[in-house]
């Protein structure tokens, strides 16, 4: 459980850097930035190794995977964010990913938690939910509501899925005999997230939506150093963490501790930005840090 513990770490501050990058460049071209920075320097890491040591089939497993997580999860996280606001969406996502990600694995792979583990995983995703759970609802038209909803699920359902695939692509590499390291294991799933990013942004280019997308005068500049904290925290070294909690790790008990990270980014936003958490907060960061420490050692 290390490696989780550690993607916990790494996502929770990844965020704080994604929403100044954001902020900047807009959401599409940032997304698109963090990816082929992440890909340049996994790439070359897979290079210094000696190349890729994945066969094809777990090569095309872990891209799969990478088009179901980074790709379809992360571009409908996007499109929920505007529509029901940041806490709605992280807790719609966060909460409903960790099930779709043991109940998917349970019904593909036959890889089934406890009882007691269930529990757990229920009691982090409760803590995680008090923690997010919005002050107020936003006001939004019944249409607005049923489309941000349904890419918030689109989301969930995308990296849970991203999850299990993974799982299912180290079944193959254990019987094949070639394990991927969690390095190059992130590098393939950053290549299926890349080809959606710029197929989203080329999409938005044909739309004609680029004043949304285009950022302000100086904004490049002033976004790169954020774009590289973004790309360095978030698809190199929280999801080659996430890849190696993957390999050994159900995602059942893998996602639940993930799934708290939005939690841990709150002090750091209160470290950069000045914001205070409001006090339900504490009560779910502290629900949610006892199902994570009582599902670890159940690993």
């Amino acid at each position: 459980m290390a490696g989780a513990f550690l993607t916990l770490i790494f996502f929770a501050v990844t965020a704080v850097f994604a929403g100044r990058s954001a902020l900047l460049l807009g959401p599409v071209p940032a997304n698109l930035a963090r990816l082929v920075v992440a890909a340049l320097v996994l790439g070359s890491w897979v290079a210094f190794q000696g190349g890729a040591a994945a066969g094809p089939s777990v090569a095309a497993w872990l891209f799969l995977s990478g088009v179901a997580g980074f790709g379809l999860g992360g571009l409908a996280m996007f499109q929920a964010l505007p529509r029901l606001g940041a806490s709605l969406s992280m807790l719609i996502v966060q909460c409903l990913t960790v099930w779709v990600a043991a109940g998917g694995e349970a019904a593909w792979l036959g890889t089934r938690l406890g009882a007691g583990q269930w529990a757990l995983a229920a009691l982090t995703v409760l803590g995680v939910a008090i923690g997010l759970m919005p002050s107020s609802w936003p006001s939004l038209e019944p249409r607005a509501w049923r489309t941000g909803v349904a890419w918030a699920l689109v989301s969930a359902l995308g990296q849970g899925l991203g999850a299990v695939i993974s799982r299912k692509a180290y079944a193959v590499a254990h019987l094949a005999g070639r394990i991927p390291d969690p390095g190059e294991a992130a590098w393939l799933r950053v290549l299926g997230g890349l080809g959606v990013a710029a197929a989203a942004l080329v999409w938005c280019a044909a739309r004609r939506r680029r004043e949304t997308d285009t950022p302000a005068d100086g904004g490049l500049r002033r976004a790169w150093p954020w774009v590289a904290a973004n790309a360095l925290t978030g698809p190199v070294l929280g999801v080659a963490c996430y890849q190696w909690a993957l390999s050994s790790t159900p995602a059942g008990l893998v996602q639940p501790v993930v799934s708290a990270s939005p939690l841990l980014t709150i002090p750091f936003a209160l470290w950069l930005e000045g914001r205070r958490p409001k006090p339900r907060y504490y009560a779910g960061a502290v629900v949610a840090v006892a199902g994570v420490v009582l599902l670890s050692l159940t690993a």
